[in-house]
């Protein structure tokens, strides 16, 4: 990952966090910000910290996924990056107050759904509210799932670093 850039204007100050990924440059974006106590986590997908995709569904040959085996290992893998760049703000999925998952099957992502949020977030009820919404492509055609989070933080977490 790489570090913190900081911009600071007159009425306050944004942090941004990157991983290094190779289209947060192609696109122009930063992987999640934080201005005062709110943390906006851009849609996180299942990658590793080369920008390699983990468990990608196999396509068929119109390009679009063939099946939706991986919806649990590509979940489990998007819970864990938005873990990480909470991490860099000095915080956790504790403090996630909404999250929306965007996926291409809306019933595989219900089958594991509950089993691997109830573990990430630590709890049998996790403390967010959420949106499960069906859509018809993410960013990568081998990507079934991109979960987007908000954060808030308390008034000590929330000082600039």
């Amino acid at each position: 990952m790489q570090s913190n850039d900081v911009g600071a204007t007159a009425a306050n100050v944004k942090e941004t966090v990157y991983f290094g990924v190779p289209w947060e440059d192609a696109y122009g974006y930063a992987q999640a910000i934080k201005l005062g106590d709110t943390i906006h986590v851009s849609g996180q997908l299942s990658h590793d910290e080369k920008g390699s995709l983990i468990a990608p569904a196999s396509l068929d040959k119109s390009g679009k996924p063939a099946e939706f085996s991986m919806m649990e290992q590509q979940m489990r893998a998007t819970y864990a990056n938005a873990s990480k760049l909470l991490a860099r703000f000095g915080t956790t999925l504790d403090n996630v107050v909404e999250e929306t998952l965007y996926v291409l099957d809306v019933d595989a992502a219900f089958a594991v759904a509950g089993k691997v949020r109830k573990e990430a977030y630590g709890t049998a009820r996790p403390q967010c509210a959420s949106n499960l919404i069906g859509v018809s492509r993410l960013a990568f055609p081998e990507q079934l799932i991109e979960i987007t989070f908000t954060a808030v933080l308390s008034a000590a977490e929330a000082k600039p670093r």
